[in-house]
């Protein structure tokens, strides 16, 4: 495997989870940064370096996957070349700009015969999993209302092309911290009918929207409401599910990240995307969960690392994509609705 880039996304997630996966091997990572190069040669000890991408192309032969973990301006050119160079590819999320897009990188992919798979890791959060299983069980009743959260606070912006203003570099809080609630919400309710959202820019100095609410109608007359912020100086539920028979409240966040960012890896002592009792959720009617009303739920392990066991299983034995471009269409259909709206004060219909 090839990795493109080397930052946050590159070092804390795709690196470890790959060298986690057994059958995958971290061949190259494209990175002309020598603190970057340092750093990953002080974990992986082998791995060869590029400069460049376009590096990688005269000797796709020795290679079987891509991965992007680069800038998002990049995301399409780099997929693009790699599927024409006859490898397949993961992209992290968002995985373009725009739907189509998306779709016309998909549509590239199935002409190639090749794996296109979008990094959606949160699909594998502790939470989301936990709440999967509940549904499943039907514990909620017909379900009426999805309140997800994606808060922060970080009062003072750390600039760089996540928090640019120029609509190339495709950052802003709708497409990071959205892309993920987006997807949790599609994958768990179905096709979106109608999108309403606020977006604005809050902090002094910052150029790309950092408090944004997207209202989302499902095809299945759920409502998903859902909140990504980076100036939330109270922190509210992650989850908050109401259904007919009860509802779901879920606080914190999933401990995967804040364990890859300390260092420490899966599959290297036991425990891995645990979270310890007071932190489980409460299911109940009528009842305060702040006041310990409702029943503890034991949170499922979070397990990030089934994400590149899929895509290895894909690759060796033609096994379901974990997750298509064609799904990343979908969210990505929300996202654009959910700009538009902001902007123009609308409710749009999809």
């Amino acid at each position: 495997m090839a990795l493109v880039g080397y930052g946050l996304a590159g070092s804390v997630f795709h690196a470890p989870l790959i060298a986690a996966t057994e059958g995958l091997v971290l061949d190259t990572v494209v990175t002309a940064n020598p603190e970057r190069r340092a750093q990953a040669r002080a974990e992986f000890p082998d791995v060869r370096f590029a400069d460049a991408p376009d590096g990688l192309w005269s000797r796709a032969g020795e290679l079987d996957l891509v991965v992007v973990a680069s800038p998002n301006r990049t995301h399409v050119p780099i997929a693009t070349a790699a599927l024409e160079a006859g490898l397949a590819v993961v992209v992290d999320k968002p995985v373009a700009g725009t739907a189509a897009e998306a779709r016309e990188l998909a549509g590239l992919a199935e002409k190639r015969g090749l794996l296109l798979s979008v990094f959606q890791n949160r699909r594998w959060d502790n939470d989301f999993l936990t709440l999967r299983k509940l549904l499943a069980e039907g514990g909620l009743g017909d379900v009426w209302r999805f309140e997800s959260r994606f808060e922060r606070w970080r009062p003072q912006p750390k600039g760089g092309w996540r928090e640019s203003g120029d609509p190339a570099e495709i950052g802003g809080l709708l497409y990071d911290l959205g892309s993920h609630v987006v997807d949790q919400a599609l994958v768990l309710f179905g096709p979106a009918t109608q999108v309403y959202a606020e977006s604005v820019v809050r902090r002094p100095g910052a150029e790309a929207d950092d408090d944004t609410f997207v209202a989302i109608t499902h095809e299945n007359g759920v409502r998903s409401h859902l909140y990504v912020s980076a100036t939330a100086a109270q922190l509210g539920p992650r989850f908050r599910v109401l259904g007919s028979r009860a509802g779901y409240v879920k606080y914190g966040l999933d401990p995967q990240e804040g364990a890859l960012r300390e260092g420490l890896r899966p599959g290297r002592g036991e425990g891995w995307g645990t979270e310890s009792e007071e932190l489980w959720g409460r299911l109940g009617a009528g009842e305060s969960p702040l006041s310990g009303g409702g029943d503890p739920v034991p949170t499922e392990p979070g397990d990030y690392p089934a994400y590149y066991a899929a895509v290895a299983a894909a690759l060796r034995d033609g096994a379901p994509n974990p997750v298509t471009a064609l799904e990343a269409a979908a969210a990505l259909d929300v996202l654009e609705a959910a700009r538009r709206s902001a902007r123009d004060g609308v409710t749009v219909k999809l």
